[in-house]
């Protein structure tokens, strides 16, 4: 479960990538919708060899280095395709989206936002822009962005787990829960939202509850495999916060490297 990932994160505004953090800046559902990108890949990589200034090609080829988790090789194939096709949308989404992955978060915001236009907005791309500047640690431009998207697409499930996490990053957990809760009604399914709320849950101190949200509706393999993984972000975390109060303490603190 990547999302679980975001608990490393809490205390910084770094993260491995936006697709171990949130939904709607991320593909991957989408291709795995196609097949399986680690069977297709081989396909897509000689159809891009064939031509690589096919639009279609880097565009498929992009997503599926995406989606096997080979982040750099997709930032520089989409990046010569935007190059080819600089009016093209679906390519600089794509490319924004790598951008994001591969921790570019400025240029990953600045190449999304060539992707759409005013009179024409995306919500998706109003969401992942908002994400790349949580990132950034920039919490209210991001929730502007959310704002926007919301505008569009009311209720949206992927927006509000954005900024649920949003709430989360900036350390107002409150609010974090209660906009998780929102979208977890309105997506239940959706293991991406159950995973975030399960989190936040955990960490303002109710195991009990997020262990059951965790399981909630998984075969016992996976509901186990999710437990174990919401425990060890939370042991990390209160381990992060326990270092960060020692270092508080004059003794601590005077002997501290950094």
């Amino acid at each position: 479960m990547s999302v679980l990932m975001f608990a490393a994160g809490l205390g910084s505004c770094t993260s491995s990538g936006l697709s171990d953090i949130t939904g709607s800046i991320d593909e991957k559902a989408e291709v795995s919708r196609a097949g399986d990108p680690r069977r297709d890949i081989e396909t897509y990589q000689e159809q891009y060899r064939a031509n690589p200034k096919d639009a279609d090609a880097a565009l498929r080829y992009g997503k599926a280095l995406r989606a096997t988790g080979q982040r750099s090789q997709a930032v520089a194939v989409l990046e010569q395709a935007t190059i080819a096709h600089p009016g093209n949308r679906l390519l600089l989404a794509a490319y924004g989206r790598a951008l994001a992955d591969n921790g570019n978060f400025q240029q990953a915001f600045d190449v999304l936002g060539r992707a759409h236009s005013p009179d024409d907005p995306d919500w998706r791309l109003l969401s992942a822009q908002g994400a790349t500047l949580d990132q950034l640690g920039r919490y209210e431009e991001a929730r502007q962005y959310y704002a926007s998207a919301l505008k569009i697409a009311p209720d949206q499930p992927a927006v509000l787990s954005n900024l649920g996490l949003s709430y989360a990053l900036s350390k107002e957990l409150a609010k974090a829960e209660e906009t998780l809760r929102r979208a977890y009604s309105l997506a239940g399914s959706d293991a991406r939202v159950r995973a975030n709320l399960a989190l936040v849950v955990g960490l303002r101190g109710n195991f009990a509850e997020a262990e059951k949200i965790a399981k909630a509706d998984l075969p016992p393999a996976e509901a186990a495999a999710n437990v174990t993984q919401l425990k060890r972000m939370l042991a990390r975390r209160d381990n992060e916060n326990a270092r960060a109060e020692a270092g508080k303490m004059p003794i601590a603190a005077a002997g501290r490297a950094d």
